[in-house]
C-alpha cells in the first residue's frame, strides 16, 4: 500500500514537471490492475495523461481494469480514434459489459466508433436474458477442424489467437459450427506435427446452454477445474465461451448480492462511494419498514401479558436475554444452511435430515446455556421456580431457532426465491416474536401467573 502511494506521488510529480518520458518508462515496467488503482486517484486530466502515454495493449488491459464512472471520465475526454484503439483491444464481452454500465450518449458514441462486423456481435450479446450464460460469454475463441494437422492446428492458432481471449482450450467444429471435441493447447504442443486434431480432442465435452444461468456456470468452474466453458446453443453449435476470469466476477457478484439480502439491503451494482445517498436510502427502507412494522407484533404481544409483568416485575428484564439468544441461535443456523445451498452441499432433499442434525445441536446448546443461566438465576434471585422457567424458556427458544433458522431458507429455494433473503434481520424478528410467546407460555404455566 505504501509502495503504490509512493509510485503515486511519483507519477503527480512527473506530471506537474512535465517529466513524459520518465513517466512513460515508469508506467511501462508496472502491471494494468496497479495503473487502473492509481488512475482512480488521480484527477480527470491527470488520468487522461497518464492514459494516452500508455501502450496501445496495455491501455486496453488498463481500462477493463478500471472502475465504471472512472471509464466514463476518459470515454468523455479521449478522441474517436483513441477510443477505437482502446475498443479493439477489448475482447468482446468486456465491450458488451462497457455498454451496459455506460449511459446512453456514451453508449451511442462506442457503437458508432466499433466497426458493422462488432456492432452486430455487440447487438446479439445483449439479447441475452441479464445473469445467463449468454450475458457473460465471449464469441472470441480459437476454433479447428477434426480433419486438420497438428501443424494446421497450430498455423491457425498463430493466426488468431491474438485477439482469442484464451488459447489454453481450443474447439473442434464441424461445417455447422457444431461443437465435436475440445483440446488442449499442452496435447497440440507435445504433438507430432502430421497427427490429426480428430485422434487427439476430447469428445467427453462439458458444455452449457446460452440461457443457463450464470450463478450454475460458475459453480461449473469450481466442480470440474476448468479454465474456459463453451456455450452452446440449442442445436449444440457453439456460440461463445466463458473464462475462469468471467466465472470469478460472477461469484463475486453473487456474493455481494448475497450479502446486501443477508444485510436486508436491495442489491445494487454500483460500488458504496459510487451509488448516491439517496439510491442507499432507498435499497434499505423497504426492508427496514417491513421489519420495524413486524416487530409491532413482539410489542402487542408483550402488552398481552401486562399482568405477568405485575406479578413478577423481573420477568421484563429476561426479555433481551431470551430475543437475543434465540435471533443469534436462528442466524447461526440460517447462514450455515444459506452457505451450503449456495455450494450445493445441501439439498432440498436433505431437509429432514438437516432439520433432525439441528435440532440435536439446540438441545446440547439449549441444555448447556440453561444451566449456565438457571445456576446464576438461582443464586442471585434465590428462585428455583425461576431459574427453571428461564431456563426451559431458553432451551426450548433455541430449539425453536435453529429449526426455523434452517427451513426458511430451504422454503426460500423450494419456492425458487433467493435464500439469502431468509437470512439474519428477517429470522431474527420471526424468533423475536415466537421466543416471546414462549416465554411467557412457559412462565404462565410454571410461575402460575
Amino acid at each position: 500500500m505504501e509502495l503504490e502511494e509512493n509510485i503515486e506521488e511519483k507519477i503527480e510529480e512527473f506530471i506537474k514537471e512535465k517529466k513524459y518520458t520518465e513517466l512513460k518508462a515508469l508506467l511501462k515496467e508496472m502491471k494494468s490492475a496497479d495503473i487502473s488503482a492509481i488512475l482512480d486517484d488521480l484527477n480527470k486530466e491527470e488520468a487522461v495523461i497518464v492514459f494516452r502515454l500508455l501502450s496501445k495493449e496495455k491501455a486496453g488491459m488498463t481500462f477493463s481494469y478500471m472502475e465504471t464512472d472512472m471509464r466514463e471520465k476518459l470515454i468523455q475526454n479521449l478522441t474517436d480514434s483513441e477510443l477505437k484503439s482502446v475498443l479493439d483491444e477489448l475482447f468482446m464481452d468486456d465491450t458488451v459489459d462497457l455498454i451496459e454500465e455506460m449511459p446512453s450518449n456514451v453508449v451511442t458514441r462506442i457503437l458508432r466508433t466499433v466497426n458493422r462486423n462488432d456492432r452486430k456481435i455487440i447487438n446479439e450479446l445483449l439479447k441475452y436474458p441479464d445473469d445467463s450464460a449468454g450475458s457473460v460469454m465471449t464469441t472470441e475463441f480459437i476454433d479447428l477442424r477434426e480433419n486438420m494437422t497438428i501443424e494446421q492446428a497450430l498455423d491457425r492458432i498463430r493466426k488468431i489467437g491474438t485477439d482469442s481471449e484464451t488459447i489454453y482450450t481450443c474447439y473442434v467444429l464441424d461445417k455447422d459450427r457444431i461443437l465435436k471435441g475440445i483440446i488442449d493447447i499442452k496435447d497440440i504442443l507435445l504433438a507430432k506435427e502430421d497427427s490429426l486434431i480428430h485422434d487427439l480432442m476430447e469428445t467427453n465435452i462439458i458444455s452449457v446452454n446460452t440461457l443457463e444461468d450464470q450463478e450454475e456456470v460458475a459453480k461449473a468452474f469450481d466442480k470440474y477445474d476448468l479454465y474456459a466453458l463453451p456455450v452452446v446453443d440449442n442445436e449444440n453449435r457453439l456460440v461463445g465461451i466463458i473464462t475462469v476470469d468471467d466465472a470469478m466476477d460472477v461469484l463475486q457478484e453473487e456474493v455481494d448480492e448475497d450479502f446486501n439480502k443477508m444485510a436486508a439491503i436491495s442489491p445494487t451494482e454500483d460500488g458504496y462511494f459510487e451509488t448516491s445517498v439517496f439510491k442507499h436510502a432507498k435499497s434499505r427502507i423497504v426492508w427496514l419498514l417491513v421489519l420495524m412494522l413486524s416487530s409491532a407484533i413482539t410489542g402487542a404481544i408483550i402488552t398481552n401479558y401486562e399482568n405477568a409483568f405485575a406479578a413478577v416485575p423481573v420477568l421484563v428484564a429476561f426479555i433481551p436475554m431470551i430475543m437475543g439468544t434465540g435471533g443469534n441461535c436462528g442466524s447461526q443456523s440460517s447462514t450455515l444452511i444459506i452457505r451450503g445451498l449456495a455450494t450445493d452441499e445441501l439439498e432440498l432433499k436433505d431437509v429432514f435430515k438437516i432439520l433432525w442434525k439441528e435440532i440435536r445441536v439446540a438441545v446440547i446448546v439449549g441444555v448447556i446455556l440453561a444451566l449456565v443461566n438457571g445456576l446464576r438465576i438461582f443464586i442471585q434471585y434465590d428462585s428455583l421456580q425461576l431459574a427453571v422457567t428461564i431456563g426451559l424458556s431458553i432451551t426450548v427458544t433455541i430449539i425453536m431457532a435453529k429449526s426455523i433458522g434452517c427451513l426458511l431458507p430451504l422454503l426460500a429455494k423450494k419456492l425458487k426465491l433467493d435464500p439469502a433473503i431468509m437470512a439474519a434481520p428477517l429470522i431474527s424478528t420471526i424468533v423475536d416474536i415466537l421466543s416471546i410467546l414462549i416465554f411467557f407460555q412457559i412462565a404462565t404455566l410454571i410461575m402460575g401467573l
